[in-house]
């Protein structure tokens, strides 16, 4: 049960020495205690990707510390759960609750599951992935879809991603909210400058383009590419486009 001795033995002395009640009685006293942990932070894990060309998961498991978080359960579970995502759906994280409750019990943190992505690509279309690994444990993972392009591009756009950790796929899914706010703190901040006043629309829509560009959380396709930036996302991909991405920073 990865219980203490101590607890061991009070176990089965509480279950007149039944092996399987006490190990039972165990197991949901260390669910009480587990539950007590459940408003603690836990901002650590490990990412998990499976699958093959056509259907790729990816999964987080999330930890207190990066201590459990590498240590080979904690990260032997997360890539089944991402096995089994990738072969039944997402819903299928469901049959691990039970190996994730063991987890919270024997590692003694709060231990739960984060984030699940699923991608099964469109006839025609690739699909690539990219998890870079720290210590044992994945830390940054990428799923992208790419559409009129081959694998190759795809792996080199999702290579991207996990550097450029872009917030949207291009301007248009920015909030109008948040573009109107950056614009109005673009336009006090031209006005500080001592710029001339028919000059201001030209020079905030500059920086606002620059903003859309920025690394990391701005718009992916118009993005410095990682590997040269002298030219955009965009321009890598040509006449390919981007169906969709996902991304999983541990931390972020």
């Amino acid at each position: 049960t990865g219980a203490g001795m101590m607890d061991a033995k009070k176990a089965l002395v509480e279950n007149d020495g039944d092996f399987e009640a006490a190990g039972k009685w165990l197991r949901e006293r260390g669910l009480g205690k587990a539950a007590e942990r459940s408003d603690r932070e836990n901002a650590q894990g490990a990412v998990a990707i499976a699958g093959n060309d056509g259907v790729v998961a990816m999964v987080e498991l999330r930890s207190e510390t990066d201590f459990v978080a590498k240590s080979p359960d904690f990260v032997n579970l997360v890539n089944d759960i991402a096995e089994l995502v990738a072969t039944k759906g997402e819903a299928a994280v469901s049959e691990k609750q039970e190996a994730i409750d063991d987890l919270k019990v024997t590692l003694k943190e709060n231990i739960d599951l984060g984030r699940v992505f699923r991608f099964e690509a469109a006839p025609g279309n690739a699909l690539d992935a990219y998890l870079h690994v720290q210590n044992d444990r994945g830390v940054n993972g990428v799923l992208v879809e790419v559409a009129g392009g081959d694998k190759a591009l795809a792996h080199e756009i999702a290579v991207h991603i996990a550097f450029g950790k872009p917030g949207y796929l291009t301007r248009d899914e920015v909030p109008a909210a948040e573009v109107e706010q950056e614009r109005e703190a673009l336009l006090a901040e031209t006005k500080n400058e001592g710029k001339p006043e028919q000059a201001w629309p030209k020079i905030v829509d500059g920086k606002l383009n620059g903003w859309f560009k920025r690394v990391p959380g701005g718009a992916l396709v118009e993005q410095p590419f990682a590997r040269d930036d002298k030219q955009t996302v965009a321009q890598v991909l040509g006449d390919a486009t981007i169906v969709r991405f996902a991304q999983i920073v541990i931390g972020g």
